[in-house]
């Protein structure tokens, strides 16, 4: 028997890799049923017709039985398969708001509103002030979630934003990595950029917009940045939508000095909407942006003491490379490229009157650079559009990788 964590296996796939015929038992099951597995396996050793037994158990496993010896690297080709293309993140560990971080503006007008349990905050905007908060530590590299449930409505004019910055350290140097949610007039869907900064390189924005695949006010969804010495990865749900990989062209424009993690909403009447026509109606007032089940990993740092503390940061960025969030699998990087496709409507990379030579970080990938125009903007009539016809008969799918598998 083998045990392989955290996996829903398809009978399908099973029999296309093992022979009918063989005799060893394969389980896929939780983490939780490990103890017992182990238990029921010793007892197996003492009862030779516990098989039959194992068939009508209720441990949530599948069960196969074959009659071939599977070789060892066949064994590690399925562990592989079946354990690191799992789209959940399993393991991920929530803090409460106290836990940390802090309200940043707004709390006295009363609107950052934590629940009694201090692990879910309302940020209110109203016609006098948006709200927001930032978290108590800096980090050097790490991953920063949240699960989040967007206002609803008429949202025009509003931004609603959760990134890492250092601008209030490093003024004129500073660091950024943005989701930016933008609101949109009554019966149009919430859009979203991300962008990325380093050094001050305001300049040479990196911005990428896209529109999503599901209602963003009707239910929480889960918003992640992972970064690292090597890569940034943003993620929505298990879904990665974007990587930027580090180079050595790239020099001090990728981010490398310890940020801290803000949360934030605001009037941004003069361009999230339609490049500023459509302004906050405060006739709707007060938009309420909901977080919870916070993450905050990585290595907290003192900004002014970073290299005596980056020293000691080893192990823990060791422990976040070593994450399963840290890794596109081949099945998730297959999600992000139709992502992309679907719902990508600008990329900063295809803009060539902005940017004639792409920035050294970009991957050009012709079939996907076909959809755009020399402004970055998706082309009339490209894929975003046909499918858009279709989008009423996308049908319901156990996760959010699956959706684009």
């Amino acid at each position: 028997g083998h045990y392989i964590p955290n996996t829903t296996i398809l009978n399908s796939t099973l029999r296309f890799l093992i022979s009918k015929s063989t005799s060893v038992y394969i389980y896929a099951c939780t983490e939780s049923k490990v103890k017992e597995w182990r238990r029921e396996k010793t007892e197996e050793k003492e009862k030779k017709k516990k098989t039959e037994k194992l068939k009508n158990n209720n441990m949530g496993c599948l069960h196969f039985s074959p009659s071939k010896t599977i070789k060892p690297f066949t064994l590690l080709l399925l562990f592989i398969l079946f354990c690191c293309t799992t789209a959940a993140f399993n393991d991920l560990s929530t803090i409460s708001f106290d836990e940390g971080y802090l309200p940043l503006f707004g709390d006295t007008n009363g609107n950052l509103v934590r629940s009694p349990s201090g692990r879910n905050v309302r940020l209110l905007l109203d016609r006098f002030t948006g709200s927001g908060f930032i978290s108590s530590r800096m980090h050097r590299y790490g991953f920063f979630s949240a699960n989040i449930k967007l206002p609803s409505d008429n949202t025009a004019g509003i931004c609603v934003a959760f990134y890492t910055s250092n601008a209030d350290v490093f003024e004129k140097t500073h660091d950024e990595l943005d989701f930016e949610f933008l609101g949109n007039i009554e019966g149009k869907p919430w859009r979203f950029q991300t962008n990325l900064y380093g050094n001050g390189s305001t300049s040479r924005g990196r911005e990428e917009r896209y529109s999503l695949w599901f209602d963003p006010t009707k239910e929480f969804h889960r918003y992640s940045i992972l970064w690292t010495a090597k890569n940034v990865i943003f993620y929505i749900d298990e879904t990665p939508i974007r990587e930027v990989v580090r180079s050595e062209e790239m020099g001090g424009d990728y981010p490398s000095k310890p940020m801290s993690l803000y949360a934030t909403i605001w009037d941004a009447s003069n361009w999230a909407t339609s490049g500023g026509k459509y302004k906050v109606n405060y006739k709707y007032a007060p938009f309420v942006a909901e977080f919870k089940d916070f993450v905050q990993g990585g290595c907290p740092v003192d900004p002014i003491e970073e290299s005596t503390a980056a020293a000691g940061c080893e192990e823990s960025d060791a422990q976040l490379e070593s994450n399963d969030y840290s890794v596109i699998t081949p099945r998730r990087r297959l999600a992000m490229r139709k992502f992309r496709q679907r719902y990508m409507y600008y990329s900063y990379c295809y803009d060539t009157l902005r940017y004639p030579v792409p920035p050294p970080e970009c991957v050009i990938i012709p079939s996907e650079q076909q959809h755009f125009k020399d402004t970055g903007r998706l082309k009339f009539g490209g894929s975003h559009k046909r499918r858009s016809r279709r989008r009423g008969r996308t049908p319901v799918t156990s996760s959010p990788v699956d959706a684009f598998m």
